[in-house]
């Protein structure tokens, strides 16, 4: 059963204890507001909201060297033109 809650004249809205238990929130906690199609909303905890600086490493293999900015955009540009003169 939805919970029901009630904007006021300043746009707010108050979450119920419930709501705020069930996210696991408490004083100084900040939540982050995902809009999701049909007018519904996403609430959750920015802790466990994804950042990309998490991704840091993510495609790092054991014995693959470090590529630099450079020679990606210098890898890229040579793709792209070797594609283009196909």
């Amino acid at each position: 059963m939805p919970i029901e809650l009630t904007v006021t004249a300043k746009g707010q809205v108050t979450l119920r204890q419930s709501v705020l238990a069930h996210l696991g929130a408490g004083p100084g906690l900040k939540l982050g507001v995902t809009l999701l199609p049909g007018g519904r909303v996403e609430l959750r905890p920015l802790e466990d909201m994804p950042v990309v600086a998490d991704l840091r490493g993510a495609l790092r293999r054991s014995g693959q060297r470090v590529v630099t900015l450079e020679e990606m955009q210098e890898a890229i540009e040579h793709e792209a033109s070797t594609r283009a003169g196909s």
